[in-house]
């Protein structure tokens, strides 16, 4: 897990000991884009914040066992974490035609008792995937495996595993692989239902209070409307954290995976959220939500 903190001198110190408060999430491009001017002190008001990096498997265990003030977590692990923590109104990804991709060596593989390399087992993808397995795949996949996300496909690449459940820009790379998407995630969930494709979310400890959670809101807002507005000022820190993207990849990324949503869920985007986690609950592969659950302060 890689670090960079930066304290915004207009922003009060929350926590008890008067430090910024942590923020986690990646260094995709869709993150570092989205809370580049808040993380570097240029959200007038916002709460200081100390950030850290980390893959999606990281921040989700995290929330589960309570660590983080502020986390990038998968949509999927909400079920287990909204007692301690509060989903935020914005900054996280949703959208259409950006689901997660299952990518095989050869094309048109049957899954039947083949391995499988995952990026998290709370992870959106993975629940998307155990949705479109349930109802494409008789008598299911074989063994699951958990890989950091940039070791998915050159895992499927060297036959280690047979097939990759992969995410964000691996969309616009895979072919570099000499991989074949088997499936698309996102247009089995917009094909049977209508709505938009819930990926990740921001959460914050409600233990923080009403007053910082809004704040908490109004900042990630703030931010990714300021990236929108001045994308060249956020380009050399995406840039340093794509992993070795090209610029094009990564402004591709941005384009799909930031959208209105991000500024603001909106009736349309609480509607995915609740749909992915009710039919997910109805299935039995997460608990059920408790009534206003998902209500923010």
């Amino acid at each position: 897990m890689s670090a960079d903190s930066a304290v915004n001198p207009a922003g009060a110190a929350e926590t008890a000991d008067g430090g910024p408060l942590g923020l986690v999430y990646s260094p995709c491009p869709n993150d570092t884009f989205t809370f580049e001017a808040w993380a570097h002190g240029r959200v007038a008001g916002a709460p200081a914040v100390d950030v850290t990096f980390a893959d999606i498997d990281i921040t989700n265990g995290m929330a589960e066992r309570g660590e983080g003030d502020i986390l990038k977590v998968s949509y999927a692990v909400l079920p287990w974490v909204l007692d301690e923590y509060a989903l935020l109104p914005c900054g996280g990804a949703l959208g259409r035609g950006c689901g997660p991709l299952v990518l095989t060596r050869e094309a048109g593989v049957d899954l039947r008792g083949k391995t499988v390399a995952v990026p998290s087992e709370r992870s959106t993808a993975y629940l998307l995937f155990r949705i479109w397995a349930a109802a494409t795949v008789p008598g299911g996949v074989g063994e699951i495996v958990v890989l950091p996300f940039h070791e998915i496909m050159p895992a499927v690449r060297d036959g280690k595993v047979d097939a990759g459940l992969v995410i964000h820009e691996a969309r616009f790379t895979y072919q570099n692989y000499g991989l074949h998407s088997l499936a698309d995630m996102g247009e089995h969930w917009e094909a049977t239902t209508g709505l938009p494709i819930p990926l990740g979310a921001i959460i914050a400890k409600r233990s923080l209070g009403a007053p910082t959670l809004r704040r908490l809101a109004a900042a990630a807002t703030a931010s990714v409307r300021m990236a929108w507005e001045a994308p060249e000022v956020s380009r050399p820190y995406v840039l340093d954290h794509s992993q070795e993207l090209e610029p094009s990849v990564a402004e591709q990324h941005i384009a799909l995976y930031v959208n209105e949503f991000t500024a603001e869920l909106g009736d349309e985007g609480y509607a995915a959220i609740r749909g992915l986690l009710g039919r997910a609950a109805e299935a039995g592969l997460v608990p059920p939500l408790a009534p206003g659950a998902l209500d923010f302060v």
